[in-house]
């Protein structure tokens, strides 16, 4: 089902008092995660712009959902939330029931 998503349906955010800083997001899906200067990862919104604010979310381009499911999945500091837009359902993170 996942691979059918669109980039309305899903929603991503960094929590970065938990982000290591490791950069596996970063590998998994350049276009949506960037490492800052402060070392952490934020979310990117469709033009490249790094989003700073605290619990910022942007929409998951289609063409990523399944790389940003894996980052969320992989992530090792359990910082990337992966929500459906229409419900906030936790699809992939911590809060997600696997």
């Amino acid at each position: 089902m996942t691979g059918r998503m669109s980039s309305e349906d899903l929603e991503v955010w960094i929590d970065q008092d938990l982000c290591t800083g490791d950069g596996l997001c970063v590998q998994y899906a350049r276009d949506v995660f960037e490492l800052d200067i402060d070392g952490l990862a934020y979310v990117k919104d469709d033009a490249g712009a790094l989003r700073q604010q605290a619990g910022e979310r942007i929409p998951v381009p289609a063409a990523l959902v399944l790389d940003v499911i894996d980052s969320a999945k992989e992530c090792p500091g359990e910082c990337i939330h992966v929500h459906r837009r229409a419900d906030g359902v936790a699809v992939a993170g911590p809060l997600a029931e696997d």
